[in-house]
């Protein structure tokens, strides 16, 4: 069979679904180039002498494997499919399925012999499937042509070289190839013991290998439309991680904030307490200036004839008065009149002090609240911090991040259907 060919199939670059992985290790891989080395093996000097005949730039060749890749003439590459029997009979953990596998191994050793105008770069036993079989990619190309360059790829041209020439639909150049190979597998097949029982027409092997073409090519396109889906998951992913990110920044700058707010408390806290206790002290020493006034006043107190010094027993009421008396007086008034300045002085300070006091007491009792609040909110942000620590613990990170944005995403559509219901109720009461 002729097909598309998948050198990551043939290579187990990616598991399908009917092979067994365990059994990989069982094929065998005879040959495996670089497609576009041989290219360049193949082609490079028949370009270069193309490109030197042609006159008009937009004529050249610049790279001869995209030339075909990008055309609709020949295909890059072809692959063939050969296989013995079937999983019923020649299955590969049976005893068959063992002398398949050595009868297909001779087969491959002369594919590139027999057909000399396929350049063969890639020969693949797979042991780890239903059946053996072998997968044989190859580029085919023909020297010496008179259109383009003179050695391009052309798989009627190279089967035409070996002397096949279609003849119809059915009867084809490359049916005709395929069925000079299958009897080619056959006598090598029979030096095994094993004999090829042709079952109806050459058409229903054929079947048989389009059905092979045809599982490995929705096996493929699956693969593709899951590596669609998961690369879509993994941009969904990507996207959600970004919103993650970004809300445990902000959650990170909240907290930062709050710590600041804290420290700043913390230092208004301390600047009123030490502004508290130094007004305490000022108190403190006008109460004991008070306490002397109190002194003062107490000594003051006493009746006048304690404090006027007695009269002499002749000395005159007039005289004893202006000379004793008077004076006395006198002192006493300046004295008291002086220390009643200063009462009401310290009074007045004493007031200021007093309101001042009462002031940062309530201030730093305020501030003592607002700590505590701050102290509180910074303990909910840590134990939230550690719930979703938790929660990425518990189900892993690429779910919590997958329930928090259908969280966000839920709470965003409850928010719209509110908004939308109070607008709809707004234009009902109009």
């Amino acid at each position: 069979m002729i097909g598309k060919g998948s050198i990551a199939h043939n290579e187990r670059k990616f598991i399908a679904e009917n092979v067994d992985a365990a059994r990989t290790i069982r094929n065998v891989v005879l040959q495996s180039e670089n497609v576009k080395d041989v290219y360049h093996e193949l082609f490079d000097e028949a370009i270069e002498r193309y490109n030197a005949k042609q006159k008009r730039k937009d004529r050249k060749i610049e790279d001869y494997y995209e030339h075909i890749r990008t055309g609709k003439q020949e295909k890059v590459f072809h692959e063939a499919i050969f296989q013995i029997g079937n999983k019923d009979d020649t299955g590969c953990l049976s005893r068959e399925g063992q002398i398949a596998r050595l009868a297909l191994l001779d087969f491959a050793k002369y594919f590139q012999k027999r057909n000399p105008q396929f350049r063969v770069f890639g020969i693949y036993l797979h042991m780890d499937e239903a059946t053996p079989h072998l997968h044989i990619d190859f580029v085919p190309y023909v020297t010496g042509s008179k259109r383009g360059p003179d050695t391009r790829v052309s798989m009627k041209q190279a089967l035409a070289s070996r002397g096949f020439v279609g003849k119809g639909r059915e009867n084809t150049e490359y049916n005709q190839w395929m069925e000079s190979e299958k009897q080619e597998l056959a006598k090598i097949a029979e030096r095994y013991g094993m004999i090829w029982e042709q079952k109806g027409t050459h058409r229903e092997h054929l079947d048989v290998l389009n059905f092979k073409k045809e599982q490995r090519e929705q096996e493929v396109a699956a693969l593709e439309e899951q590596k669609a889906q998961l690369q879509k998951e993994t941009a969904a992913c990507h996207e959600l991680a970004g919103n993650l990110h970004e809300e445990l920044k902000q959650t990170g700058d909240e907290l930062q904030k709050k710590k600041a707010e804290r420290a700043q408390a913390e230092k208004e806290a301390e600047q009123a307490k030490a502004a508290a206790d130094k007004y305490e002290k000022s108190l403190n020493k006008a109460k004991t200036i008070a306490k002397e006034l109190q002194k003062y006043a107490g000594e003051f107190s006493k009746p006048v004839d304690e404090v006027l010094p007695e009269a002499g027993m002749l000395e005159s009421a007039k005289s004893y008065r202006d000379k004793k008396a008077y004076p006395v007086i006198s002192e006493l008034k300046e004295l008291l009149y002086g220390l009643y300045l200063k009462y009401i002085q310290i009074k007045e300070q004493l007031d200021q002090v007093v309101y001042k006091y009462d002031r940062l007491k309530n201030s730093n009792h305020t501030l003592a609240e607002q700590k505590q609040e701050l102290l509180n909110e910074n303990s909910v942000l840590w134990e939230e911090n550690k719930d979703y620590r938790r929660l990425k613990r518990a189900v892993g990170e690429e779910r919590s991040k997958y329930l928090i944005q259908n969280e966000k995403s839920r709470e965003m559509a409850e928010k719209n259907r509110r908004k939308e219901n109070k607008q709809s109720h707004d234009r009902d009461a109009r």
